[in-house]
């Protein structure tokens, strides 16, 4: 039967379901264990949610329902493409993937730290950065000592590696 025909309040609400992190077409979805461990977590969390779906209105839950598998679809194919980079197989002394950075930006007194994760994984407010931002490229490759400058706009900021970890 065509939809057409339906009642209007018969009629399956589309989801829109929030975008995950942005993966440019033919990125590498790398991902750090802890990262990849909190994508299944995540997946395991929602499953649960589903599960656990109560609504008094049948169409209130189915909807709910679609909700969730959106959601599950985006994650799925996020874990499915994930590739899992051991920090022990690092190089320990340059930054990588993975790494936890010990930086000075400009002549700050007190230094900065923060890991280069991947894009899921990637929170400011914890101290990660996505390896795909325009400051772990800048520093990809370097050594304890190097500097690196970031150009933004008319103002260079001045990254002076510290020290570097995998942990």
């Amino acid at each position: 039967m065509s939809r057409g025909f339906v009642k209007e309040e018969d009629q399956e609400e589309i989801p829109m379901v929030p975008p995950r992190a942005d993966l440019p077409d033919g990125a590498v979805n790398y991902v750090t264990k802890i990262g990849h461990t909190n994508l299944l977590a995540e997946r395991n969390g929602l499953l649960v949610e589903k599960e656990s779906l109560q609504h008094d209105n049948e169409n209130e839950r189915r909807i709910a329902s679609n909700l969730i598998n959106a959601k599950l679809q985006l994650l799925n194919e996020r874990i499915a493409s994930a590739k899992i980079v051991d920090l022990k197989e690092q190089p320990q002394n340059e930054i990588r993937f993975g790494a936890t950075i010990t930086v000075v930006i400009d002549n700050a007194e007190t230094p900065q730290q923060f890991q280069i994760v991947g894009v899921d994984e990637a929170n400011i407010a914890k101290g990660k950065i996505s390896f795909l931002s325009p400051i772990a490229r800048l520093l990809i490759s370097k050594h304890v000592g190097d500097t690196a400058t970031l150009k933004l706009g008319k103002v260079e900021r001045v990254f002076k590696i510290i020290e570097i970890s995998y942990t």
